[in-house]
């Protein structure tokens, strides 16, 4: 089940993907939603962000790959960082290079859960139930701002110029990320292809985790780290993010 929100004719709505049209549906998203007759043809809408979040939780060093070749030890517990709920985009939304930096930014293609259900202090056995579902993800980076200043990383500055948080098109229901991989394509070029699997910490054991340190509610996104491929991109250049399953995030940078 593939949940879409778009814009069309000045209206914002969401509603199920059925093939080649969306089915619109009433009421809140992660309450309980009642279908309409209304069936309109995706390729005629504007595709926003599946959802709108409170807060965004990013991951570091999840990786396994990743971690060995960079020579980084395994992180006891999940070492994350938080974006702006303003720095979202969603699919085939371009991206700006951001005014104020003109240093190098990196894509980093990610798995992004989508919180349903409000978490807080869950163990990792029930977190599932709190789950709404999973999307694709570009964690933009502005690389020289993380350790520009050494007495201060700037890892919120880094991550939050707008439109560095891509996400979408939808949010699948039913996905099992498991037996899945990620594909990143740059400019038509696969740059990245990695096994979910690999992750240090399961998208179930984050939301576990977190939810003890802070309360997530619906809607709320945890991007769940990225893997090796990661370089930066030059200005026109456009990002695809593959997950089987769910389907391509593509945004132009630039």
């Amino acid at each position: 089940m593939q949940w879409m929100r778009f814009e069309n004719q000045g209206s914002i709505g969401f509603g199920l993907v059925e093939g080649d049209r969306v089915r619109c549906y009433e009421g809140e998203l992660f309450g309980t939603p009642e279908a309409t007759q209304t069936l309109l043809t995706v390729a005629d809408l504007r595709l926003l962000p599946p959802c709108q979040p409170s807060k965004i939780v990013g991951l570091w060093n999840n990786f396994r790959a990743a971690a060995e070749k960079n020579g980084w030890a395994e992180p006891a517990e999940p070492l994350y960082f938080l974006k702006s709920p303003g720095s979202v985009a969603g699919h085939l939304q371009p991206i700006a290079v951001p005014a104020s930096y003109s240093g190098r930014v990196v894509y980093e293609g990610e798995l992004v859960v989508v919180i349903g259900k409000t978490a807080r202090s869950v163990d990792v056995q029930h977190a599932a139930e709190h789950v709404f579902g999973y999307t694709c993800g570009n964690d933009l980076t502005a690389l020289e701002l993380l350790h520009g200043d050494v007495s201060f990383p700037q890892w919120t500055r880094a991550k939050s110029f707008d439109g560095f948080a891509a996400f979408g098109p939808v949010i699948e229901t039913r996905f099992n990320p498991v037996n899945s991989q990620l594909r990143t394509l740059v400019g038509g070029r696969e740059r990245q292809n990695f096994a979910l699997s690999d992750m240090f910490f399961s998208p179930l054991e984050l939301v576990s985790r977190i939810s003890h340190d802070m309360t997530l509610e619906p809607g709320d996104l945890i991007y769940c780290g990225t893997s090796l491929g990661v370089l930066p991109m030059k200005a026109g250049t456009t990002v695809d993010v593959v997950i089987d399953g769910i389907g391509t995030l593509s945004n132009r940078y630039g």
